[in-house]
């Protein structure tokens, strides 16, 4: 059975994908039934699937047929800061996530006991950011060089005080750092003051 595995394992990994499938690092047999196959488990001692990942993937898949829209997604990875999950997904698959009214993302927050974030791992700098701070206004974003040779994005946003209570500043600054290598700065504006500057 294991050679049968094996053999198949090419057609199965998710860079090829398999039709009508959530599409993920790993394969579909190991996803499905949690033993992973060699070449699956070496993904995973080299750290280039982690722990979370399979887990956040195993979920996605125990839902695909309740929500037809997840056999179409690309399944990139997971990232954790604090008390945020961030779901990395391809380039217009986050829609697809939320297109159920948020059924999803629920499902996702109870079983991890985390709030779920939906980012898109390879949009420009500026969409990952307006995905990350949402609901939040990203009013604008600039580079800035420090005298120690280093770079910082400033991001400067603008929202209610309602809304920016939701938000976690510091994990959102790790789970940029993580997924796209930035360094943040974040600040918010005043709307009023904003306006008239």
């Amino acid at each position: 059975m294991a050679d049968l595995h094996e053999s198949n394992l090419a057609t199965l990994l998710i860079f090829g994908g398999v039709e009508g499938k959530v599409k993920a690092e790993l394969c579909q047999f190991c996803l499905r039934s949690g033993i992973l196959c060699s070449r699956c488990r070496a993904k995973v001692e080299s750290g280039e699937v982690t722990r979370l990942d399979l887990e956040v993937a195993r979920l996605l898949i125990s839902i695909e047929s309740e929500y037809p829209l997840l056999q179409d997604v690309y399944f990139r990875g997971a990232v954790e800061a604090d008390n945020v999950l961030a779901i990395l997904v391809r380039r217009g698959d986050a829609n697809k996530i939320l297109s159920y009214g948020g059924k999803i993302i629920k499902f996702l927050e109870n079983k991890t006991g985390k709030t779920v974030r939906i980012l898109e791992y390879n949009s420009s700098e500026r969409k990952f950011l307006e995905d990350l701070f949402a609901p939040l206004n990203v009013l604008t974003v600039n580079k800035i060089w420090l005298p120690d040779g280093s770079v910082e994005t400033r991001v400067i946003l603008r929202g209610k005080d309602r809304r920016r209570s939701l938000i976690n500043v510091n994990a959102m600054k790790e789970i940029a750092r993580k997924v796209k290598g930035i360094t943040l700065r974040v600040e918010f504006a005043d709307s009023v003051k904003w306006m008239y500057e």
